[in-house]
């Protein structure tokens, strides 16, 4: 069996690139959603037969901190916009990303 090294470091490459875009876009995209007024939360949850991720106090004090910060944010309502706006045009950048490293392992022959 040859290995065909040039080409086995073109897919090392590639991959490297396309995590480092996925990962930067979508970093840039939280980001810029919390700018835009909008910080992305998750509800505590709870598993039956385990601990408790979250406390309500330890949640109420989330939120106030969010919305502390929401109020401190020097951006008008036009800018808010225009991140939320950026913020989805960098979601949509990492959704092609994956959707076309899919369509490149299903229909690469």
């Amino acid at each position: 069996m040859i290995i065909d090294w040039e080409a086995f470091l073109h897919v090392f490459v590639a991959a490297l690139l396309g995590a480092g875009v996925v990962v930067t876009f979508y970093a840039l995209g939280l980001r810029l959603m919390v700018r835009g007024g909008r910080p992305p939360l998750v509800a505590p949850v709870e598993f039956t037969d385990a601990i408790t991720v979250l406390s309500d106090k330890q949640k109420r004090r989330a939120e106030k901190a969010v919305a502390k910060a929401a109020a401190r944010n020097p951006l008008s309502a036009g800018q808010k916009r225009l991140a939320l706006t950026g913020a989805y045009a960098c979601f949509s950048v990492c959704a092609a990303a994956v959707v076309g490293a899919l369509l490149l392992i299903l229909f690469n022959h």
